[in-house]
């Protein structure tokens, strides 16, 4: 890699790492290097450890991290106001000490415990039970059966089963998992289950039928033999100050039927399966999400329902490939973050990474959509083929619409064939935020259509075009910079379909690009063509030399097509320069400068933009955009 793609990804990083939890280095970029923004840097600095070459997603990223406030919620009509501790009371207390091959207990009226060696089963019938568990043992259980909701504490225990689950609560009814304060606990369970009833399920370490709601500032380490680690045949609710950690599963690391909600709290996840999986839905506000998975065809974070990010810090690793399903007589990727419905994001901070062949960043069925916080993904599996089938690397997929509106989104995707960076299989559109792209295939890609109405877009495709809609193309406003690939790929792609152009700024370069339609564009547009070295500083001036833009070549092209496009291309004269300085920079976005002065430099041409579309140059053919020229 030489110093100008370096410079470049160098720059991907500050997007993403925005997020003050990385070390900085002060790095000096040498003399020669020119192209940044104002003109060659003299001084250092602000960059990730390291080069780009060693910087990486890490499960330890994001591992410094603000818990969210431990709110309880008051409002007795909220959805979630009686999965608050607070909100009920528990007066009568049971204390449960194990004690090696043997367990004591207190009781109550309407509490029924029995034991066999440190097998103890509660039958209780009566409401506003505590249960505080506590003491060793390795070879016991905690099976509870309960007419009413109930709280259990934690109050350092270890359960190690060799029958069936650590702690199995047969009842449907809320069940409050109260970590105390300041104590370790661990649960674990048989790697068989010898031990359930006709007519009963128990399927993890710590099993409930009905809701598991998470509270205290204690830690719990839960290890599935058998199956999951934590399930729930309803939902599972976990509170700031929670500690969970499951070293490993067989299956999921925490499974539900119902839905997942972290409002906080400290979760770190290695299994065999997914990290989370529900039927249900996914709601992440607080704290810290951490999962690593390696398993085929496996997901870090995956809901038949809605995924909702709107606060935390999640951060995921999956180094599995792809696999070939014989149930499903279909290829299965493994993903990052997976929604068979919609995924959104609004706020937090979210870093995906995956290793694997086919591996996706974020993958959902229906709609994407980004408003605030920041979205960082890497994918560097190559395609994954069997038979006839394939299937491809992505960093950001949808098979519904694309909506971003806001926040911050950064894309990496290095795995040749396929690997596009930002993918919907129908329309796209950008109505604000900030993204940056770098991938081998298509940086962007839409079924239908692209719309850019608004916010700021930087992305360079080393092996395929930078925008590519195989529908409509649209740019009402916004700043957007695509560089793709050597001839026949394009800086804008949307084949013989319309290109229209009414407002922002634009400049693609690629080996072609397509046309813009004259007839519905209503903002001036200039294509030159010629050719360009790595690194060639390109500069566009009016005839008072005042810079419209200039930007720095990532890539040579011996064939180069440049599109630009903005309301300062005004009816007049300019000239397109090689190289040179420029200075009284006020505007800029990367390596794209958007106004300022030059001195210096090899003039290239010039030209005279009378009407809507200009033509310089020797421009390569591209497709024409809806019954524009062809070149």
């Amino acid at each position: 890699m030489n110093i100008k793609s370096i410079y470049f990804l160098l720059l991907l990083c500050i997007a993403c790492v925005a997020c003050d939890d990385y070390d900085t280095v002060q790095v000096q970029f040498p003399s020669d290097f020119g192209g940044v923004p104002g003109g060659t840097p003299t001084g250092p600095v602000n960059l990730p450890s390291g080069d780009f070459s060693s910087f990486d997603i890490s499960i330890n990223d994001l591992d410094s991290f603000v818990d969210g406030e431990d709110i309880v919620i008051k409002d007795e009509s909220d959805d979630h106001y009686e999965d608050y501790l607070e909100n009920s009371s528990f007066s009568h207390v049971v204390d449960i000490v194990f004690d090696g091959d043997k367990a004591t207990f207190s009781e109550i009226e309407g509490v029924s415990i029995t034991a066999d060696g440190a097998y103890v089963t509660v039958n209780s019938t009566v409401s506003k039970v505590r249960y505080s568990v506590s003491g060793t043992t390795s070879d016991g259980g905690l099976k509870i059966y309960s007419e009413k909701k109930f709280a259990l504490s934690l109050n350092g225990v270890s359960i190690l089963s060799s029958k069936g689950a650590a702690i199995n609560i047969q009842s449907s009814k809320r069940a409050f998992i109260v970590l105390a304060d300041g104590t370790e606990n661990n649960l674990e369970d048989a790697s068989k289950y010898t031990n359930t009833p006709d007519g009963e399920d128990q399927k993890s370490a710590l099993f409930s039928e009905g809701k598991l709601l998470f509270s205290g500032s204690g830690s719990l380490v839960v290890k599935g033999n058998y199956k999951h680690a934590v399930c729930s045949d309803d939902y599972v609710f976990v509170r700031p100050g929670v500690q969970l950690s499951v070293p490993y599963s067989a299956s999921d690391a925490i499974h539900t039927n119902d839905g997942i909600y972290i409002y906080g709290g400290r979760l770190e996840l290695s299994p065999s399966g997914d990290g989370m999986d529900t039927d249900g839905v996914i709601d992440i506000a607080a704290g810290l999400v951490k999962v690593q998975v390696s398993s085929e065809g496996k997901k870090a974070i995956k809901a038949a329902g809605n995924i909702s990010v709107t606060g935390g810090n999640i951060v995921t690793v999956n180094s599995g490939d792809a696999v070939y399903e014989d149930a499903d007589s279909d290829i299965t990727s493994c993903s990052c973050l997976k929604s068979d419905s919609h995924i959104s994001i609004s706020g937090g901070k979210v870093c995906l990474k995956a290793t694997g062949k086919a591996g996706k960043g974020l993958s959902c069925d229906s709609t994407f959509c980004l408003s605030g916080g920041e979205l960082k993904v890497i994918t560097t599996g190559a395609q994954f083929v069997y038979g006839s089938l394939d299937s491809s690397p992505k960093g950001v997929k949808a098979e519904g619409n694309v909506v971003i509106d806001g926040g911050l989104l950064w894309a990496k995707t290095t795995g040749g064939e396929g690997a596009e960076a930002l993918e919907s299989k129908s329309d796209l559109v950008v109505n604000g935020g900030e993204i940056v792209l770098y991938g081998s295939d298509d940086c962007i890609n839409a079924s239908k259509s692209i719309t850019f109405n608004g916010g700021k877009v930087y992305c360079i495709s080393t092996g395929n075009d930078g925008i590519d809609s195989n529908g409509t193309l649209t740019v009402n406003g916004g700043l957007v910079v695509s560089f793709g690939s050597t001839q026949p790929e394009e800086g804008f792609d949307c084949d013989q379909n319309t290109f229209k152009i009414t407002g922002g700024t634009i400049l693609g370069i690629g080996g072609a690009t397509s046309s813009p339609t004259s007839s519905v564009c209503s903002q001036n547009s200039v294509v030159f063509g010629g050719s360009g070295s790595q690194g060639d500083v390109l500069t566009i001036c009016d005839a008072s030399n005042n810079l419209l833009m200039s930007c720095t070549l990532p890539r040579s092209y011996n064939q180069m097509t440049l599109l630009y496009s903005s309301s300062d291309l005004k009816n007049g004269t300019y000239s397109i320069y090689s190289g040179g300085s420029v200075s009284n920079v006020s505007s800029s976005f990367y390596d794209f400068v958007l106004n300022g002065t030059i001195s210096g430099g090899s003039s290239l041409t010039s030209f005279t933009v009378s009407s809507l579309l200009t033509k310089v140059g020797n421009t390569s053919q591209g497709g024409p955009g809806g019954g524009g020229p062809r070149w």
